[in-house]
């Protein structure tokens, strides 16, 4: 759990409505909770957090290929968040603001890493193949195979290059829109949909084995 101590899918034209209505009053309540956060009330910044943490630390995973670092990534998101929060202004959604902060400390990260190479690929495949033995004896085959198709699917979204890797995490598993992508990655709507595109082409081609079997 984060601290908080700090100083579509698409349905029938009425769904689509109230859709839209809810996700007004969704981004009403971030900014009211962004107001009071800029004055220090720690109460809407917890509040904040368990909006949205489990968003964040999700894409923060998928991004980095490693679940573990990515609640400490998370707390820096939010801790941004708090420091930040009197200068905020609601220019774009809050939760487009959110992703920006996420997007910019990722980047930070994975460039990090790709300065200091910790674990290499052999090491990553050996790893893969251990877990993959170790669970066959437990799970049935099906399930085994599910498993294995994820861990497929994850290795080759972590393969993309990373502005990639952002909008297909963004737009897969958070249902963020071309438009608030393009705000996150400071790219034009078009510019998302060519990155969305090569993405797709080279996952399917990744994941060809699978999508034939």
């Amino acid at each position: 759990m984060l601290s908080a101590d700090v100083a579509a899918t698409p349905f029938d034209l009425k769904m689509e409505v109230d859709s839209n209505g809810q996700a007004a009053d969704i981004a009403t309540i971030d900014f009211q909770l962004m107001e009071r956060v800029g004055a220090g009330d720690h109460e809407a910044f917890r509040e904040l957090v368990e909006r949205h943490q489990i968003a964040v630390v999700g894409t923060v995973a998928k991004m980095l290929g490693n679940p573990s670092e990515a609640e400490d990534i998370a707390q820096q998101v939010f801790l941004r968040i708090w420091r930040n929060a009197k200068r905020y202004r609601p220019e774009a959604k809050f939760t487009t603001y959110l992703y920006t902060i996420t997007r910019n400390l990722v980047f930070n990260e994975t460039r990090r890493r790709s300065r200091k190479k910790e674990v290499s690929a052999d090491e990553l495949e050996e790893n893969s193949n251990h877990l993959i033995a170790a669970s066959s004896d437990r799970q049935p085959d099906s399930e085994l195979l599910q498993v294995e198709l994820q861990r497929a699917v994850d290795a080759a979204i972590a393969g993309l290059p990373e502005a990639q890797r952002m909008a297909v995490v963004l737009r897969r598993y958070e249902q963020l829109s071309y438009e608030e992508i393009a705000e996150v990655l400071s790219l034009s709507v078009s510019a998302v949909k060519s990155l969305l595109f090569r993405a797709r082409t080279t996952l399917r081609e990744t994941l060809s084995g699978y999508l034939e079997s």
